[in-house]
Parts: structure tokens; sequence; C-alpha cells
């Protein structure tokens, strides 16, 4: 996956964030729902993220940014910010 494509990645996740908060405004979804798939969303959003980061990181320090992958969301979830 290339920079590019995570790019497109991450818009098309705030696209579905944006459409996901319309669907509660208009009432056709409750908070609950919304609350669980927005917590999805935002998962996928910090693994996207930190894909980025990783191959950001490989680039400047002359490593291969193919080499670097998606880790779980457990994973990243844990990190302090």
């Amino acid at each position: 996956m290339t920079e590019h494509d995570i790019l497109g990645t991450v818009r098309s996740l705030v696209d579905q964030e944006h459409q996901l908060r319309a669907k509660r405004l208009a009432g056709e979804i409750d908070s609950q729902a919304e609350h669980a798939e927005l917590q999805s969303l935002e998962e996928a959003l910090d693994q996207c993220w930190d894909l980025l980061r990783q191959r950001r990181a490989k680039t400047e320090f002359g490593e291969n940014p193919e080499d670097a992958a998606a880790r779980p969301v457990k994973t990243v979830e844990g990190y302090l910010q």
C-alpha cells in the first residue's frame, strides 16, 4: 500500500464518519449505533495514520517503506499520547 493509497483510505474513512454523523442528526440511527460505528472508524483511522508514520520513518532513515505493515488495533490504540 503506497502513501497515496493510505491517504485515500483516510479520506474515505473521514467521509464515512461525516455520513454517519449526518445520519444521526437526521434521526436515521440512534446514538448507540453511531458510537459503535464511530469507534470502528476511529480505530481504522488510527491504524492508517500509524502505517503512514511507519512508512515515512522508514523513508527518512533509508529503509524500504514497503516493509511497513499495519499493526493490530489493540497495539495502535495502546500507544501513549
